[in-house]
């Protein structure tokens, strides 16, 4: 089938539309006419580090559209279902079997899973599989473990976000803190995934507090429920935050992966408390007395800790007001949309195809 993709041919480069050709599902696939697809942290990092061996490659792993075909394996998606694309797992490892498919050990599947040859341009095969999906493309090779069937009438701009950004702040919320009205929850990082968790903290009555330097952002959290928003400028930001929570919060959750950050987030909790890490980054200082007296619990969360089959439903039946964070954008201006998500323009971009 003839398609257009957006393909990132050096490291660090843009991303560039092509006419391209997907070959028809394999026994174990979906085909998927993608209408809509955001653009995560993760795709601009991984454009930069993605290694020149297996280049050109197509990004994309937050895509939503209508399912057009289904390989000879497949029996629960049939053509005309609407999906939300999410992460791949294999069902089978003992981290699945517990129902824990965010830290399936196959690994793999997300980042080099792709069929060779499935997607050519001008004859040379093309990477792909990119969280099983590759969505920044008109079609898409998806898979029965990462395509959630949604209904018809729910707007696909919405609907793609859904399958990792939100997953995340919201399943860490809701999945990982299980944060209840009784808690006080700080963010640090108000981007897509740190509004996703105030919106899922605020549906359960929490007092949230937003830490982020972008006043727009500080001043969108707060319409969102968040009772204060703080700029990381703050002098004695860490003081503030203890003053603002009577002693200190019962949670903490940083979306930047910077090791700053997460000392204060850390110095910002009280007795007992627990911090949520769901920002990539490298490496990380703090005092190990502090974290150890205080009982302080340090999480790593990978995709909110999320089942998608039942988690992404779930979401959709919340209504959260997912549409105060996104922008959408033409697929054609996908390379304008990654310099505005860069530049802190944007919170959640979202193409739209077709």
């Amino acid at each position: 089938m003839k398609a257009r993709a957006a393909l990132v041919r050096t490291a660090g480069g843009p991303f560039e539309i092509e006419d391209v050709e997907i070959d028809e599902p394999a026994p174990d696939e979906v085909l998927v006419r993608i209408t809509a697809a955001g653009i995560c942290h993760t795709d601009l990092t991984m454009r930069r580090a993605w290694p020149s061996k297996l280049l050109p490659m197509v990004f994309g792993h937050e895509g939503a559209g209508v399912v057009e075909a289904v390989g000879s394996g497949i029996s629960e998606i049939a053509p005309g279902d609407k999906v939300s694309l999410s992460f791949r797992s294999c069902g089978r490892c003992s981290e699945c079997q517990a129902g824990r498919r965010a830290y399936c050990r196959r690994s793999d599947l997300n980042t080099r899973g792709g069929r060779e040859g499935a997607i050519t341009a001008g004859g040379t095969s093309v990477k792909s599989g990119f969280f099983g999906q590759s969505s920044f493309a008109t079609y898409a090779l998806a898979h029965a473990d990462n395509a959630v069937k949604i209904p018809a009438d729910y707007p696909d701009i919405l609907a793609a976000p859904l399958g990792c950004g939100v997953q995340t702040g919201a399943g860490t919320v809701l999945n990982v803190l299980r944060t209840t009205a009784d808690d006080t929850l700080i963010i640090f990082g108000a981007g897509g995934v740190g509004l996703s968790a105030v919106m899922a903290a605020v549906a359960g009555d929490a007092t949230v507090i937003a830490v982020d330097p972008i006043p727009e952002r500080r001043a969108l959290a707060r319409e969102l429920g968040a009772t204060e928003a703080l700029d990381p400028a703050t002098p004695d930001l860490v003081k503030a935050l203890r003053a603002i929570t009577d002693g200190g919060a019962h949670q903490a959750i940083d979306t930047t992966g910077r090791g700053q950050v997460i000392q204060q987030a850390i110095g910002a909790l009280r007795r007992r408390g627990t911090l949520a890490l769901v920002g990539m980054g490298g490496s990380a200082e703090f005092d190990i007395m502090t974290v150890m007296t205080n009982g302080i619990e340090i999480r790593g969360v990978i995709e909110g800790d999320a089942e998608p089959a039942t988690f992404i439903p779930r979401l959709i039946a919340m209504d959260l007001p997912l549409e105060k964070i996104i922008t959408e954008y033409a697929f054609d201006d996908i390379e304008t949309a990654a310099q505005d998500a860069a530049a802190g323009r944007v919170i959640k971009p979202v193409l739209r195809s077709g």
